[in-house]
């Protein structure tokens, strides 16, 4: 652990000042780096990444899917148990079972962004499959790859129900975009989540390892849209108010920069 620490404990020593997204990644931090680092996430352009109540996607196959079809989405850079991939996947078929009518869009590709390779060198995707393949229909499960940003902002535009699982680890971009698009979150209540996500206020959380209670919040959520609308009206809100490149993050991220120009202890040392 010493020796995977040690870029980061030499680069400290050579900066003046530190910053990080989150809290939760700042409490991880000595304490003598924390008090020389500020929490300010890289924030959302909410003017780019907005809610369109007629978006609509068009897949590979044709079918086109809107905001009146039920869609549930999962996104991650790649498709790996960090992620929550294998949660996901084994609940699926009883999330199918329960919702006949619905699809289900995964975006992320096969490789491995920060866990280990399978023991087998399999894709976590070929292993999942072989696993639970029996019971997804295939017509229903979309797997898509890696997509262009403006594809990625069409398959949250059109969710109705956004999942995001992840290990204690770093924060999601997309978990926040997903938000700022007026996405249904369903996320795990994993610290890094509940930072930003409040059960029942701006979205819905679970325990990263119940598949069950995963398909029963889905189900909830189909079953009473007209409730969740305002969880979704308060996610975005949550990230206009907290985490908007424009007015939130940039301009302390400029603050930040001119204390440390000028020679002054930076304001905000551990500002959320």
């Amino acid at each position: 652990m010493r020796t995977k620490n040690v870029i980061n404990t030499l680069g400290f020593d050579a900066a003046d000042w530190g910053q990080t997204p989150t809290g939760w990644q700042w409490s991880l931090y000595p304490d003598y780096m924390r008090s020389r680092i500020s929490v300010i996430h890289e924030g959302v352009d909410t003017t780019v990444v907005t809610p369109v109540p007629d978006a609509w996607l068009r897949l590979p196959s044709g079918l086109t899917l809107t905001r009146k079809d039920e869609v549930i989405t999962y996104v991650a850079r790649n498709l790996e148990p960090y992620r929550g991939f294998h949660v996901f996947m084994r609940a699926l078929p009883g999330i199918l079972k329960r919702r006949p009518k619905a699809h289900v869009l995964i975006v992320g590709g096969d490789e491995v962004s920060y866990g280990q390779v399978s023991g087998d060198g399999r894709s976590y995707r070929d292993l999942l499959m072989a696993e639970v393949g029996h019971g997804i229909d295939r017509e229903r499960v979309h797997f898509l790859g890696k997509v262009p940003y403006s594809s990625f902002l069409s398959v949250l535009r059109v969710s109705s129900a956004h999942v995001y699982l992840t290990y204690p680890f770093v924060l999601s971009w997309s978990f926040l975009e997903a938000m700022a698009t007026g996405c249904l979150l369903i996320g795990s209540s994993t610290i890094p989540v509940e930072e930003v996500l409040r059960d029942r206020q701006n979205g819905l959380l679970v325990d990263f390892f119940d598949g069950a209670a995963l398909t029963d919040r889905i189900d909830e959520m189909f079953e009473h849209p007209d409730r969740m609308q305002t969880l979704r009206d308060r996610a975005r809100r949550t990230v206009v108010e907290n985490y908007d490149l424009r007015t939130v993050t940039l301009p302390r991220h400029l603050a930040l920069i001119d204390d440390l120009i000028a020679g002054r202890t930076p304001a905000e040392r551990t500002l959320k």
